[in-house]
């Protein structure tokens, strides 16, 4: 039926929390509950503004590196997971700490460290600096060397050719297997993971964008900055055909002069947003006349993992 504005929203699905952002929160929450605040977590559980700060009202304490937690309390290492260096420190230091690492950012851990064993140089294609990457390329320091995209693995340098590539769980389908392009055609013997390591709610997400972007004038992303998997829906957005596409933390950001000639809106979210702030940017949307909201579902999630054995433990 048509709209009697021409107006519309095309909001997709799967969007928003995936199974080990809601693991790593509700890890959280059940150690504020079974534990006297604080509880500290190093570094963001999930790289969102909102989800941090409703956490910190809980009790939360958020630090930079372990040794910011004092004696005898608990530490709750973030989804992104962390280096063996950084539960040494923690083991050495007596703090009772809970993993909440995504399960599937456990699996390239251990493929990082069977590599390593193997005798195999590790091309790990992901962003500098990211936690996930530091994380990973923590479990065989002598033995990676991360590939920051497709012009960097045009250059990279390499110990020897015995090589095998692994990849941060929340890069862009599209760019990963470019990149892997490149470094194959240098090295052809290139060792291929057991599994693909882009996890299946960041290619998910990915897929909606590209299913909704090519009708839409204007593609909106809700998730934080810092958010790798939320940055690369805005830039899978655009190359899918989307006019324009903006990535905001919330209503806050948003601009009305973004909808000047639009008819249609796109909308999701990244894997580590709440619905509550996509729910408030269709409230938004609607009282700026795109009220027509139509669901557009390109995939269906039922995954779930099982909270940290600590925490397992505790509720049985």
């Amino acid at each position: 039926m048509a709209v009697e504005n021409g107006r519309r929203v095309l909001l997709a699905s799967p969007r928003g929390y995936c199974a080990g952002v809601e693991r790593a929160i509700e890890a959280v929450e059940r150690t504020l509950q079974q534990r006297e605040a604080p509880v500290y977590v190093r570094h963001e559980i999930v790289h969102n503004r909102y989800v941090v700060s409703e956490l910190e009202k809980a009790g939360a304490i958020f630090v930079d590196e372990v040794d910011e937690v004092p004696d005898d309390n608990t530490v709750i290492f973030s989804a992104h997971g962390v280096a063996p260096s950084v539960k040494q420190e923690a083991a050495e230091r007596g703090l009772a700490a809970i993993d909440a690492t995504c399960p599937l950012v456990t699996k390239v851990h251990q493929e990082a460290k069977r590599y390593s064993r193997e005798g195999y140089h590790i091309l790990l294609v992901g962003h500098e600096g990211h936690e996930e990457v530091v994380g990973t390329a923590g479990e065989a320091p002598d033995d990676v060397t991360i590939v920051d995209g497709p012009e960097h693995a045009r250059t990279v340098e390499v110990p020897h050719e015995k090589l095998a590539w692994l990849s941060q769980t929340t890069l862009s389908v599209d760019e990963t297997l470019e990149t892997v392009a490149v470094l194959r055609e240098r090295f052809p013997r290139l060792a291929d993971p057991p599994s693909d390591d882009i996890c299946y709610a960041t290619q998910n997400r990915q897929s909606a964008v590209k299913r909704i972007a090519p009708q839409c004038e204007l593609l909106i992303v809700v998730g934080s900055a810092n958010s790798s998997n939320s940055v690369r829906l805005v830039e899978v957005g655009l190359q899918a055909g989307a006019g324009r596409a903006e990535r905001v933390d919330g209503t806050g950001e948003l601009d009305v002069r973004w909808l000047d000639g639009v008819t249609t809106v796109g909308l999701t979210s990244g894997a580590s947003v709440p619905e509550v702030l996509v729910q408030e940017v269709l409230a938004w949307l609607a009282a700026h006349g795109y009220d027509d909201v139509q669901t557009v579902e390109d995939s269906h999630e039922t995954l779930s993992f099982s909270l940290p054995k600590e925490l397992r433990a505790r509720r049985a």
